[in-house]
């Protein structure tokens, strides 16, 4: 799609989600009893400051408020569109509802002969809610109908367009040939480089493998260095440790000889006693 179409198609799809709304509005206004309601649409000249002006009239303030109330609540339930700017609710004898692309005015009926919009926008297209539904019916309408005419003339290309040349025979042949040179060619640079890699693989395992028998045979030197350093720490203290004194072979036999004595020495004692008992009953 060319950048001309996008945006022609952007405009004008943003041209009727603007007459959705309005046409929500307008009917809300009817739906609140709002009179002598009108739609301009502004001149070209005008479109910088909006493209629209919906114009109702209320008898009281309650009913001006009621009305733009209304009117907010709808568009906002189904469409999700909040007003850029809302002046006038306070006093409710001209609110204004500012949504950018058409802006909606609630007068009281004085103030809307007072300052009587329709006649400051002499250049803008007055419409009843009436007209402006039977122009957009027929604006849609016609979108539908270009858009079917769009799809229906796709198939009639496509049918149009001559179908695509098929290659020629000596083409194919020369495709044939060249396939399996590549592949030779590829089959040799693959045969090349296997041996190299293995080579390669080779030396590194034969540099490893000496490095790797070094180091055992230093891990078990310190082991040996440190049994043999165990063993002799082990033998010094067993040489410090005090030796436990022999008990002397001559005392046991001085003890035996001096209780032989004093086993003597009692039964000498003993004996005189005896033989004086003996004697006294002897004489008696």
């Amino acid at each position: 799609m060319k950048l001309g179409d996008l945006l022609q198609r952007m405009t004008t799809d943003s041209k009727q989600q603007t007459r959705l709304l309005l046409q929500t509005a307008a009917a809300a206004c009817i739906d609140k009893k709002g009179e002598e309601t009108r739609i301009l649409e502004l001149d070209p000249i005008d479109s910088g400051l909006s493209d629209f002006f919906l114009v109702t009239s209320a008898s009281n303030d309650r009913q001006a408020v009621a009305i733009a109330d209304e009117i907010e609540h709808r568009l906002k339930k189904d469409f999700g569109v909040f007003p850029n700017s809302v002046e006038g609710r306070r006093k409710g004898d001209w609110i204004l509802l500012d949504y950018v692309d058409f802006v909606v005015h609630v007068f009281l009926t004085e103030r809307r002969a007072f300052y009587d919009i329709e006649r400051l926008r002499k250049s803008a297209r007055p419409l009843t809610p009436a007209e402006f539904d039977a122009e957009l019916k027929t604006a849609l309408t016609e979108k539908t109908v270009a858009v079917r005419k769009k799809v229906a003339a796709k198939p009639a290309l496509a049918k149009t367009e001559p179908p695509a040349a098929k290659p020629k025979p000596a083409a194919k042949k020369a495709a044939a040939k060249k396939a399996p040179a590549k592949k030779a060619v590829a089959h040799k640079a693959v045969a090349k480089k296997a041996p190299a890699k293995k080579v390669a693989a080779k030396k590194i395992a034969a540099k490893k493998t000496p490095a790797k028998k070094v180091v055992a045979k230093k891990a078990v030197v310190k082991k040996a260095a440190k049994k043999a350093v165990a063993k002799k720490a082990a033998k010094k203290a067993v040489a410090k440790k005090p030796a436990k004194k022999a008990v002397p072979a001559k005392r046991a036999p001085a003890k035996k000889a001096a209780g032989k004595k004093a086993a003597k020495k009692a039964v000498a004692k003993k004996a005189p006693a005896k033989k004086a008992a003996a004697k006294k009953k002897k004489r008696s």
